[in-house]
């Protein structure tokens, strides 16, 4: 993954003139920290913590809770995230953080313990105005929450402004559990009106239809009625109905902790087979990797929307181009997610909670002025959305250094 992000960095880096020098500028990584968490029971877990640029503003990243991490994803992450806050243009840097734990196997307390010596390692390194992390894979806001109490017993900080992506009751935003998906609606509506294509009728499938991908599918269905959704899918599988599906519906339906390919209409479909279906808009939400040299070729849509970090693989991402498919980035798609986590930040520095309507409306002036700026780019600089979106946050991390 690290490599990959490196090669795509100076990939676009040469595209718009950059030295050497300056390419290995971004490359870089401030800070690095690796260290190893020791549990009263007697396991040890191998931590990581790695700062990529704070030239913008305080590091940002989640902390993930998974037995694969390593030191390179984690590098790889929050170079990206750095990218990222640069293409969205929101004052915060790139960070992220892991913990190679499966912790299904910890019990609560062991769970509380291994979140709390987390923070009591990196309590020099993180705060409000140095590195504010957030959840990420297999975190959430009760882990959030203990890791917050953790930095304000060691530290006596108060704002709750040392992580985001609290509870709300204990300095959480309003609009952060929809915002991904919400994000992603706004930035294909945007998209479709730098195109033209504003306010035409349209199909689309989700593949992942689980915590991001069904906000994505209610939010579309109560602001946008041109566009249907005619598939969607989660690990187990799903379905296809040309005459449309009703995110609401599928939503209780999964809410009764029931899988897609037992939803009782249309044709049942693979997650392999979502990817082909005939629909003008794919909307990827689940893994990352699922679009490569091999399937590439199936894609149907018109428009390839990743919701998930890094659905599309570089070499498919060329295909699909070639074949006049529009790939929407994720560093622009599901950027909804750290904007709100932002805005949670600043909140909690102005000792303020905002209501919903005030956060949603600063997520779409932000993503508004984000999508103009990456497809103007990507028009001036005869580039993929891909590419301009990076050579955007490049440029930005730059000339801030």
């Amino acid at each position: 993954m690290l490599h990959a992000t490196h090669q795509q960095i100076k990939a676009v880096g040469k595209k718009i003139d950059l030295t050497p020098e300056q390419i290995d500028k971004v490359l870089q990584v401030n800070a690095r920290h690796e260290f190893e968490i020791l549990l009263k029971n007697g396991q040890k877990h191998n931590a990581y913590r790695m700062q990529h640029s704070n030239a913008r503003g305080p590091y940002k990243g989640g902390i993930r809770f998974h037995p694969e991490v390593n030191s390179g994803e984690v590098q790889a992450l929050a170079t990206l995230m750095s990218l990222k806050t640069a293409a969205v243009n929101i004052p915060l840097g790139g960070g992220k953080g892991g913990i190679q734990v499966n912790p299904k196997l910890l019990t609560i307390e062991e769970l509380e313990e291994l979140s709390r010596k987390y923070v009591q390692h990196l309590s020099p390194h993180i705060g409000p105005y140095k590195d504010v992390p957030a959840p990420d894979v297999n975190t959430d806001p009760r882990i959030i929450d203990w890791m917050v109490e953790e930095y304000e017993d060691l530290t006596g900080d108060t704002t709750k402004a040392s992580f985001t992506g609290k509870s709300l009751g204990k300095g959480g935003s309003e609009g952060r559990d929809a915002a991904t998906g919400r994000g992603g609606v706004i930035v294909l509506a945007e998209l479709l009106k730098h195109m033209g294509l504003s306010g035409k009728k349209l199909t689309y499938g989700i593949q992942g239809f689980g915590n991001v991908g069904s906000f994505f599918g209610l939010i579309a269905a109560e602001e946008q009625k041109k566009w249907q959704m005619v598939a969607a899918t989660d690990s187990s599988g799903g379905v296809f109905e040309k005459n449309g599906l009703w995110p609401a519906e599928l939503d209780d339906f999964k809410k009764q902790k029931k899988q897609l390919r037992h939803y009782p209409a249309g044709i049942k479909i693979t997650n392999e087979e979502l990817l082909s279906s005939d629909v003008d808009v794919l909307v990827l939400a689940a893994l990352g990797d699922v679009v490569t040299s091999k399937n590439a070729h199936l894609i149907k849509a018109k428009f390839v929307l990743e919701l998930a970090n890094g659905p599309v693989d570089d070499k498919a991402h060329e295909l699909l181009e070639k074949q006049g498919i529009t790939v929407v980035p994720d560093i622009l798609a599901n950027s909804g997610g750290v904007i709100v986590s932002y805005l949670e930040w600043l909140q909690n520095l102005d000792d303020k909670h905002w209501s919903l309507t005030k956060v949603n409306t600063k997520l779409y002036s932000l993503l508004q002025d984000a999508v103009a700026t990456i497809y103007n780019a990507s028009i001036d600089k005869h580039m993929n959305l891909k590419e301009a979106a990076l050579a955007v946050a490049i440029t930005r991390l730059l000339q801030a250094q």
